[in-house]
């Protein structure tokens, strides 16, 4: 539930080499410090970032230590933002979740005073940076002559919603006088996290840590890891307690505090890992009629299941209930999802999701779910997001992780309903999406010409379009978006394309909708193509019979 890294910045040379002894040393996250400038333009970036996926290490960055957002000086502010938006650039070449600035320092000023300085510059920021998919981390404050506790920086994020906390957990030593000495005091401060913030912006939370020394005013300077008071042992007993997942980086400046954290870390791991159960005390979830890549197997708990292995604890229900008119269970749904969750999760990445239940199966009653359930566990990440249409905000569930796809799961959610936009950037969609439905007496050539027309038209304007089967006798066309444009002129979009196709051929598509008259053709629907109505995802099972 920990990523383990250091900040710095690699040699030049082999960056492969670099990456693989990260790996070797067991560290999953690395943080580039350009605090100084920019010194690798974004082809390196790109080419780094890919190596870091193949590896599995998280790529983040440090923004310049001038690059903050309370400047009152209009130049420098017009170079604060500007570094900032490079550095967001950058952080989507590496293909970083999130960058990490500093918010600014007080200078005699007032909360009101800062707070509308930072709010004036990232309204200018925002509209630059919202396509990138990359969140702005703002980094807790470390002394009284900076500006951006905790409590400041979750206004802002009220405000801005690519705005993430960032926890320098010295910063907040050294502020609450040396009180991080126990798990008790670092789950206090989750508890405000949760309290504050969207779940989704803290899944993963992005961390910093080191010793420090401290005094009135704050942090004074860093010490090597064991000369100070602040310690990551139970910083590790909170995390588990609390369900919460960390990306942790060491800011020691010495390779020996490197070690030492990451030692007692991986001890304070070990301790509060739980032991994994004798294989006599398990069976696998699946039922056995289908052939899964991983045998996931699951532990009696209750009058419940557990699946062992995971990053967090899911209670599973029922896993032998029939759910599919051929006898698949609800297990083997489980176990399915659980088998392509490496590739289903980045569609999932940051996006609300509507729930289709099917509690008693395929063939029973069904009904979508927006609002979160209110038994859900405290660490499944929820998104916040209003509804015109109810008049309020919505909790919507997310799954960033495996644990939280499988307890989605479990609540017989046969298929998966995502947003086509992101929570950070959620009235501006990044796919495009047309709906091909073949109406009576139309065949599934016809869908597939249609498709191939659509694909010569998006081909014309410079763009590409990815087919899915619906799952039913249809196709959906994605068409990736920088997330700049709203639902409504997207949906104007998808509508133009397809009188284009129905233009050039009438009888092989229709954009009617007096249902009798679309026989014999392919209807393109552009109506999906609003807020907050969804589809079912990439690699969804459907509701039918052999589960597709």
């Amino acid at each position: 539930m920990i990523r383990f890294g250091v900040s710095g910045l690699p040699p030049d040379g082999d960056d492969a080499a670099f990456l693989d002894a990260l790996v070797g040393r067991g560290q999953t996250a690395f943080e580039f410090a350009f605090t100084s400038g920019f010194p690798w333009k974004e082809k390196r970036c790109e080419a780094f970032g890919r190596l870091a996926a193949e590896r599995g290490v998280a790529i983040s960055i440090h923004a310049p230590y001038f690059a903050i957002l309370t400047s009152d000086d209009p130049e420098k502010a017009k170079l604060t933002r500007s570094a900032l938006e490079h550095t967001m650039k950058l952080g989507h070449a590496f293909g970083s979740r999130v960058i990490v600035a500093h918010t600014g320092y007080v200078k005699r000023r007032t909360p009101e005073q800062l707070h509308r300085l930072a709010e004036e510059s990232l309204e200018i920021i925002e509209p630059k940076v919202r396509h990138l998919g990359v969140a702005l981390g703002l980094e807790v404050s470390g002394t009284d002559r900076a500006f951006g506790t905790l409590g400041d920086i979750a206004l802002i994020a009220e405000k801005f919603s690519f705005v993430h906390p960032v926890v320098d957990w010295a910063h907040v030593h050294a502020m609450s006088g040396g009180a991080l000495t126990s798990k008790d005091a670092f789950l206090g401060v989750f508890g405000f996290l949760r309290d504050r913030f969207p779940g989704w912006t803290l899944d993963p939370l992005h961390c910093q840590f080191t010793d420090n020394e401290f005094g009135h005013g704050g942090e004074v300077r860093h010490l090597p890891y064991g000369k100070g008071t602040l310690r990551v042992g139970p910083l590790v007993e909170a995390a588990a307690e609390a369900g919460m997942r960390l990306t942790l980086i060491s800011e020691a400046r010495e390779k020996s505090s490197h070690i030492a954290i990451q030692e007692e870390l991986e001890a304070a791991r070990s301790f509060v890992q739980p032991q994994a159960p004798a294989p006599d005390q398990t069976r696998p979830l699946a039922s056995g009629r289908v052939a899964f890549p991983q045998d996931l197997r699951i532990v009696a708990e209750g009058d419940g299941w557990v699946p062992v292995g995971l990053e967090r604890q899911v209670r599973l229900s029922n896993p032998d209930k029939p759910f599919f008119p051929g006898g698949e269970t609800k297990g083997d749904l489980v176990a399915y999802y659980h088998s392509v969750a490496p590739v289903l999760l980045p569609h999932l990445r940051d996006r609300a999701i509507v729930l289709a239940r099917f509690p008693d199966g395929a063939d029973g009653d069904w009904f979508y779910e927006k609002q979160a359930p209110s038994h859900k566990p405290e660490w499944l990440p929820t998104a916040p997001l209003w509804s015109g249409h109810r008049g309020d905000v919505i909790d919507f569930v997310t799954a960033p992780e495996v644990s939280s796809l499988l307890w989605i799961v479990n609540l017989g959610a046969i298929e998966i309903h995502p947003w086509l936009s992101r929570v950070a950037t959620a009235t501006t969609p990044d796919f495009a999406i047309f709906d091909l439905d073949p109406a009576d007496g139309a065949t599934w050539d016809q869908v597939v010409t249609a498709a191939e027309v659509i694909r010569v038209a998006l081909e014309r304007l410079g763009l590409a379009g990815y087919p899915k089967t619906s799952g039913a006798t249809g196709l959906h066309i994605y068409v990736p978006l920088d997330p700049v444009h709203p639902y409504e002129r997207v949906r104007h979009f998808v509508e133009a394309v397809g009188r284009l196709v129905v233009a050039a051929d009438p009888g092989l598509a229709t954009m009617e909708w007096d249902i009798p008259r679309r026989a014999g053709k392919v209807f393109i629907d552009h109506n999906q193509n609003v807020g907050g109505k969804t589809i079912a995802s990439v690699y969804s099972v459907r509701p039918r019979a052999g589960a597709p």
